[in-house]
Order: structure tokens, then sequence, then C-alpha cells
């Protein structure tokens, strides 16, 4: 299996995917990483092996993402750091399914009301992750430089924390954080305005330990 680094800097958003079903061996390991995410993230995120209408809307099936065969619905009880804890513990899921060999897609756009999971008092969907075989491996996007959101000169694993954030996936690729080294000798990272940018940060912070403890 290859390392999380290199799961990091192979996998890229997928939208297009082949009929091919997950393979139950797959969605075995999936589905106990995914019970350790939840347990350590306080989250209701679940596997649904069939999408059903997921990604029925006009602008998902625009996008390719029609076609995608399963889904993890991204559920917890309702708080503030709610979708910080989804992108933390949900990158790490993404990034195991692409250990696995599988392509993913987080969307911020999908049918709530059609997704097949279960969402229980107090609960919300923040947000979905396609799943399966993709037509294609997705593609590089580009990125912003480290010093855009890191200026300055730092110690080696900060320098290699912000290079694995910056192949971190954001919502419309739009990067919208910043990276900066605390008095206390410890990183700080920060969103800033924008659509799905919470669940960005949790993304990147867990990019940047990856990073850090390379």
């Amino acid at each position: 299996m290859i390392t999380e680094i290199e799961a990091i800097k192979l996998r890229h958003s997928v939208r297009n995917y082949t009929t091919q079903k997950i393979e139950q061996e797959k969605l075995d390991l999936l589905n106990a990483k995914i019970a350790k995410c939840n347990e350590e993230g306080k989250l209701h995120l679940q596997l649904c092996t069939e999408a059903g209408n997921t990604f029925n809307r006009l602008l998902n099936k625009a996008m390719g993402l029609g076609s995608a065969p399963s889904v993890i619905a991204c559920v917890g009880e309702d708080a503030a750091d709610l979708e910080e804890r989804v992108g933390y513990y949900g990158e790490q899921i993404v990034l195991y399914a692409q250990q696995l060999g599988l392509n993913t897609c987080w969307a911020g756009t999908f049918n709530k009301k059609a997704i097949p999971c279960t969402v229980g008092a107090g609960e919300k969907v923040v947000i979905a992750i396609a799943i399966g075989y993709g037509a294609t491996q997705g593609r590089e996007r580009k990125s912003k430089r480290p010093e855009q959101v890191a200026p300055g000169t730092h110690p080696d694993w900060f320098n290699r924390g912000v290079e694995m954030a910056l192949l971190a996936p954001t919502a419309m690729n739009q990067q919208r954080f910043e990276i900066r080294l605390g008095e206390d000798g410890k990183e700080k990272i920060k969103d800033k305005v924008g659509p799905y940018t919470k669940v960005d940060l949790g993304i990147v912070k867990y990019h940047f330990e990856v990073g850090k403890r390379a």
C-alpha cells in the first residue's frame, strides 16, 4: 500500500466514474476506517454503497458526478466545530481510499434530501464525498506558492507541512487559508471567509500534520 504522502501527491478530484462496484474487501476496510474516525472525531460519517439520487441535480450531472456509484455522507451532531472535524477526519478517509486504489471527490452541491444515510436527532449532513473507480485519475490543479500562504523563513518540518497543505483539496480550489509559526513554536492555521472554508480548514490541518511528521 502506498504511503499517505504518496496518496496526497497522487490524489486528484475525480468527477467521472466507471460502473465498477467497490469490492467487499475494500468496503470492509473503508468501514473500519470510518468507524475509527467516527469514534475519534465524534462524527456519524457513513459509507453508502449505492449513491442513489445523491448526485441527480443538473449541476452534478453537468460535472459528471451523476456517475458516482457510492457516496460517503458526512454527518455529525450540529456544533460550532462540526465542519472542521468533518474536513479533518473526512480527508483521512479520502486518502485511505486513494491508498486502496479508489477515487474520490468532495462535493458541496448534492441532493441532501436524497442522500441514503441516517441523520439522527440534532445531526446534520455537512457535505458528501463521491467515491468509486474513476474513469480517469483526475488532473493536477493550479496551486498557490508557499510564500502566498506562509510568508517568511521557516524550519524544515514547517515547510514540509506547508507543501502538503498546498496539495489539500479546497472548495473551488480557493485555498483560502494562511499558516503562521507561532511564538510557541507551533503552526497556526486559519481560514478566511468563503464557502466551505471550515471544512477546508480541517482538510488543510490534516495535510499539514502528515507533512510535518514525514
